[in-house]
């Protein structure tokens, strides 16, 4: 009878080999995931009325139902609180939009941030009122005052964040006999500029006393970075509560130096679309800035705009349709490396345009190839074989911003959620 064989022992190797397959094994089922599919019926249904009126080249779209919606929702802030909104130019630059924002909110307030933009929508909107939301070199303060007429100019409440702008532009009042509407940007903690310091910010109110040609009219404090601190260990609260004191102080110190002030009567601007709803109308600021919020970008997805919703998109077509990926040669193999691992780089397509700051959302699952690299002309995506997307088929992206973003594609188009009922112009392009 033969012997039975003695037990295999489980040496080193053998170990690191069970090891290595174990590993090996754990990594193959790690592979991502199929990411693709059909797109959703909202992209469906404005993809119809797209390619109904012939869209053939990258586009932006707004959904005006949504938009309304949003507005809606933004407005209440004011009803709740009592506090005027103004609306952000750079953010929504074009004039129908701005109409569609100052119908909603009952408001003419408008910030602005450059010469171009400032001179476009006072010649349009001779009613608008306009508070800068940056200090323009007093060359570009000059060069309004030669475009706009002397009604146009006392629109304009000029931003100032030091003496010596402040002296720039009492000489500049008095060079051209005009008197100028100054606020003051104070740095209520974002140290991004602005009058920091009581002694100097003492100084700037003092000096309206003695120039006829500066008339004050109230501060502006942003306050971006409360918004972006997490809220950790106390650092958002801090930041708050630190914001609130530096606008107290400066009003206080405005009241002791210019005698009692009427906060109706000045314009107190803070926030943003990432903090207009911290502020409850109970601090000194009597109004908020809102641009973003109305069409809700990407980067502005926060808790605060939760009830928003996204209302800008990019639609551009579907140039070339690949069954698979391939990268360039001599390199073909990697396409086919990195499909053994990722499934959603399976298929390939070209689009028209691309390499925009916005990422694609329909159909879920199509994405920018990390491999074959961006490109402002034919961006090439890849999607998994659950994406079947054909030549002229529109492919949709949502704008991670709205400012920069929006005058790059021409007149904005209007969804009314069933057609395409209109074109927007923009404003020329302009840093």
């Amino acid at each position: 009878m033969p012997e039975t064989p003695p037990p295999q022992r489980w040496n080193r190797r053998r170990w690191l080999g069970a090891g290595a397959l174990l590993a090996a094994g754990s990594a193959w089922l790690a592979r991502p995931a199929d990411r693709g599919g059909p797109a959703e019926p909202y992209f469906q249904g404005l993809s119809h009325a797209l390619q109904a009126e012939g869209l053939a080249q990258a586009r932006l779209v707004v959904d005006l139902p949504r938009l309304r919606a949003n507005l809606a929702r933004i407005g209440a802030h004011q009803q709740k609180t009592g506090m005027a909104l103004r609306a952000v130019l750079k953010s929504l630059p074009c004039l129908p939009l701005m109409d569609e924002v100052a119908s909603a909110w009952g408001s003419r307030k408008v910030m602005a941030f450059n010469a171009a933009q400032t001179a476009a929508l006072l010649q349009a909107r001779p009613d608008a009122q306009v508070l800068l939301g940056k200090p323009f070199p007093v060359a570009a303060a000059a060069q309004l005052l030669d475009q706009l007429p002397p009604p146009r100019i006392a629109a304009i409440e000029w931003l100032v964040d030091t003496e010596a702008r402040l002296a720039q532009y009492r000489q500049l009042a008095q060079d051209r006999g005009q008197v100028l509407r100054i606020n003051l940007e104070i740095d209520v903690g974002l140290h991004r500029g602005g009058f920091e310091d009581e002694a100097s910010l003492g100084r700037a109110l003092a000096s309206f006393k003695s120039s006829p040609g500066l008339q004050w009219r109230g501060f502006m404090g942003y306050d971006a970075h409360v918004a972006a601190l997490p809220d950790v260990a106390g650092m958002r609260s801090t930041a708050w509560a630190t914001a609130r004191q530096r606008y107290e102080r400066a009003w206080a110190l405005a009241q002791q130096l210019l005698g009692p002030q009427r906060r109706q009567d000045l314009t107190l601007n803070t926030a943003g679309s990432p903090t207009f709803r911290l502020h409850d109308g109970q601090g000194v600021p009597n109004e908020v800035s809102v641009g973003s919020a109305a069409v809700l970008p990407s980067d502005f997805d926060r808790p605060l705009l939760s009830d928003l919703q996204p209302a800008l998109f990019i639609a551009t077509p579907v140039l070339k349709a690949w069954p698979r990926f391939r990268l360039p040669e001599g390199a073909t193999w990697l396409s086919r490396t990195a499909q053994a691992w990722d499934r959603n780089q399976a298929r390939g397509y070209a689009i028209h345009g691309g390499h925009w700051l916005a990422d694609p959302v329909s159909p879920p699952g199509l994405q920018a190839s990390g491999l074959y690299g961006p490109s402002s002309n034919q961006q090439v995506m890849v999607a998994s074989d659950s994406v079947e997307l054909q030549a002229d088929q529109l492919v949709f992206w949502r704008p991670r911003q709205s400012e920069a973003l929006l005058l790059q594609f021409g007149d904005l188009l209007v969804f009314d959620g069933q057609r395409i009922t209109g074109a927007w112009p923009v404003l020329p392009a302009s840093a």
